[in-house]
Order: structure tokens, then C-alpha cells, then sequence
């Protein structure tokens, strides 16, 4: 649920949608590691000015954690 969320969302912000990738790795057991993959134009564009875009991100997955009870750290890196 949480990668097909910050999937589709990610894909509204950036120029080029078709290459937006998510993974997530389960570092522990209740810890997970979200990773978004994007053009480096596009980069700049989920982080937002002053980081707000990738904090609004951050703030809508910590949803989650109220629901899963999992924590998440959310990293951006370019293709």
C-alpha cells in the first residue's frame, strides 16, 4: 500500500512519471527504508524548495506508522 502510494504520488510531481521507481527495504523489523528513483532533473522537484515536498511526503507516510506501526525513512536518489 505504502509503495503504490508514493509511487502514483511522485509521478503527479516530477516531468517525467515514467521513470519514477520505488523500492523499500525492510531494515528491520519494524523499520523500512523508502527509496524514490527519478531523473535528476526530477530530483529537485520531490524534494521541493526548502525540502516541504519531501517532508509533505514523509508526513503523509507517517499515516502509516499510526496504521502499521512501522517507521519509515524516505530517501531520493537520481537514475
Amino acid at each position: 500500500m505504502t509503495q503504490e502510494f508514493v509511487s502514483s504520488y511522485a509521478k503527479l510531481l516530477v516531468k517525467n512519471p515514467e521513470f519514477i521507481k520505488v523500492e523499500i527495504l525492510e531494515i528491520d523489523k519494524g523499520f523500512d527504508e523508502i527509496t524514490i528513483y527519478a531523473q535528476s532533473e526530477d530530483v529537485g522537484k520531490l524534494i521541493g524548495r526548502e525540502g516541504r515536498m519531501i517532508n509533505s511526503i514523509k508526513t503523509v507516510i507517517s499515516g502509516c506508522k499510526a496504521k502499521g506501526g512501522k517507521s519509515y525513512r524516505v530517501n531520493v536518489k537520481s537514475l
